[in-house]
């Protein structure tokens, strides 16, 4: 959510910002029903002044037996009050307005953010590890997961496209995935936390996914909807708070499904387990102060690098440009993990810094150290520690051998009871 008081001082700086974007000027429109809600304002307050000495003039007017005046003030009084409630519903009208035309602007991009369209304008930072050598020709994930445990049709008798069942070893692979990163970012300093799966419209709101994101979500018959990430929840645990900057950073983490409609994506990794409708993450979120911010978001992105490292998964990181940056981001930084069956890299964890963004829309603040009245709003700060699935899909074909067998990463053997690799059933 942008200031409009910031927009006022500088519109073309604004209108500049927002075009690194690819978003249209907006600075005129904004600005206008700005100046239209202040005027209602000033306006209203001016009737309710005049309404209250009228009114006191009135009493006056009548005890000096001066009926002309005292029907002249009531007569004006009168009028006032049927004004009053038409300015109170047109102010916010246009407050509405102005709130939903904020609201569909995206985060203004840090100023080493690069500019660019699409992912092709990304740049790459660095790269970790080396792609293995295979004596074979190596297979994408679906097409030799199938005797390990991997079913999809089932999945689709059940449910349709886009999901899946695990059984046996790559069940039990997928549980050794998350509870292992949740150590290590729990050993990283993160709060381990379990959070609600479902939340309501302000906190789909507060963190940037609605109102234009809504047909990429799951909406619940009682109004309420199924969490994309635990960004959603974890942010909004600061949600219309104050808090003491002495708490700050605030580090939380969580294991979670996450859902998602895709319904941007059709037609985009129909096979395997690249992209499901129901898929668990382990979540990072951060909240700082504005000084702490970079800072954080560098040892954020570190800390999801450091499951790729231990599990010997080659892997580059990516300065995401503006055109290819979520609504909500000032600067991210991308995880691509080395696919043999792609023969490329695909992201496996998006870490981003949204600045004071999210912070607005969700009136999270803090009050800094010695100040007892003064607020500032917070920065948040999100990413994938890492996305389960997806790195379920890495060790798979990273570790696949000719005869079909997956071996385990060794830092996840103890987490699969000392078994050391799968085998075809």
């Amino acid at each position: 959510m942008h200031d409009i008081r910031l927009i006022r001082e500088d519109p073309a700086a604004f209108d500049a910002a927002i075009a690194r974007r690819g978003a249209e000027s907006a600075s005129s429109r904004l600005l206008a029903l700005d100046e239209r809600r202040r005027a209602i304002a000033t306006e209203l307050q001016a009737a309710q002044t005049r309404r209250n000495e009228a009114s006191k003039a009135i009493g006056q007017a009548k005890a000096q037996k001066d009926e002309a005046t005292a029907s002249a003030l009531m007569a004006e009084v009168a009028a006032l009050k049927e004004r009053m409630p038409a300015l109170e519903a047109e102010g916010a009208e246009v407050e509405a307005a102005l709130d939903a035309a904020l609201a569909a602007i995206p985060n203004l991009p840090a100023a080493d953010v690069p500019d660019g369209a699409d992912e092709q304008d990304n740049a790459e930072q660095h790269r970790w590890g080396t792609p293995p050598a295979f004596a074979f020709e190596a297979r994408e994930h679906a097409d030799f997961a199938g005797p390990l445990g991997l079913d999809f049709e089932a999945a689709a008798a059940i449910s349709g496209a886009r999901f899946a069942v695990l059984k046996g070893g790559i069940a039990r692979l997928q549980r050794a995935l998350g509870a292992f990163m949740l150590d290590r970012q729990t050993a990283a300093g993160f709060t381990e936390v379990i959070p609600p799966l479902l939340v309501r419209d302000e906190a789909v709101f507060g963190t940037g996914q609605l109102p234009k994101f809504a047909e990429d979500l799951f909406r619940t018959t009682d109004g309420r909807w199924l969490i994309p990430t635990a960004e959603v929840s974890l942010t909004n645990l600061v949600r219309e708070q104050i808090v003491a900057e002495a708490e700050l950073p605030m580090k939380m983490t969580a294991l979670t499904p996450c859902f998602r409609s895709e319904a941007g994506a059709a037609g985009r990794d129909t096979r395997g387990l690249i992209r499901q409708h129901q898929f668990e993450k382990v979540e990072l979120v951060a909240i700082t102060t504005p000084e702490q911010s970079d800072a954080v978001h560098e040892a954020m992105t570190k800390a999801a690098e450091a499951i790729l490292e231990a599990l010997g998964l080659p892997y580059r990181r990516v300065l995401l440009c503006t055109g290819d940056m979520g609504f909500t981001a000032r600067k991210t930084f991308d995880l691509e993990v080395w696919l043999p069956g792609q023969g490329c890299y695909r992201e496996i964890s998006s870490v981003s810094n949204c600045g004071d963004f999210q912070a607005r829309r969700m009136n999270a603040r803090y009050r800094p150290a010695g100040e007892s009245k003064g607020t500032r709003f917070v920065h948040t700060l999100n990413g994938s520690g890492l996305a389960v699935g997806r790195t379920l899909v890495a060790v798979l074909e990273n570790y696949q051998q000719a005869d079909g067998s997956v071996t385990i990463p060794e830092a996840l053997v103890p987490y699969m009871g000392g078994i050391t690799e799968l085998r075809p059933a």
